[in-house]
C-alpha cells in the first residue's frame, strides 16, 4: 500500500503549515489497528490525546470530597499577647543604644590625652592641668607677641 499522502501530511505537520481537518486525518489515521511499520513511531504522538482522555478521568465521588474539604473549617486559636512582648522592639532599640554610648566613652577615655603645660617666653608655665579632655589640646593660645605688646607702656 502507498502511504504517500499520509508522509506528505507529516512532512507539512513538522513544518507546522497543516490545518485542523489535515491534522484529523492524521489522528483517525493513526488511531487505527494497522499502521505500517515506517511510520508506527508517531502513533504514539497522535493517539496519545484518546487514550489519555480514556485512563485520566476523576471518580464519582471527587465532587463531594472536595465539597468535605471545603467545607470543614479549621478552629482559629487566639493569641494573647502580653504588654513586655509588645514593648520588646522598644527594649531592644535601648540596649542597642545603650551599648553604643558605653562603647564610645569607653574610646573615648582611651584616646584622651593629658594637656601639655605650655611655657611662654618669659619662663612662666601657663597652663598645667590634671584634667583628661580632648578640649585642652585644642584650646586657643595666645600669642607671645601680643601680650608683650599689651604689657609694655607707650612711650612718648
Amino acid at each position: 500500500m502507498d502511504y504517500k499522502y499520509i508522509e506528505q501530511l507529516l512532512e507539512r505537520y513538522w513544518e507546522c503549515e497543516t490545518s485542523l481537518q489535515e491534522e484529523e486525518i492524521l489522528r483517525s489515521f493513526f488511531s487505527q489497528d494497522n499502521v505500517p511499520g515506517s511510520l508506527l513511531q508517531y502513533k504514539a504522538l497522535f493517539t496519545y490525546e484518546q487514550t489519555q482522555k480514556q485512563t485520566e478521568v476523576l471518580g464519582e465521588d471527587f465532587d463531594d470530597r472536595m465539597a468535605e474539604l471545603v467545607a470543614e473549617q479549621q478552629p482559629v486559636k487566639a493569641r494573647t499577647v502580653s504588654l513586655t512582648q509588645r514593648l520588646m522592639p522598644f527594649f531592644r532599640a535601648a540596649a542597642i543604644v545603650a551599648i553604643i554610648l558605653t562603647l564610645g566613652n569607653a574610646l573615648q577615655v582611651a584616646f584622651v590625652q593629658e594637656a601639655p603645660s605650655t611655657i611662654n617666653m618669659a619662663g612662666v608655665e601657663v597652663q598645667k592641668t590634671d584634667v583628661n579632655s580632648v578640649a585642652y589640646s585644642d584650646t586657643v593660645k595666645i600669642d607671645t607677641m601680643q601680650k608683650a605688646v599689651q604689657a609694655a607702656p607707650l612711650i612718648k
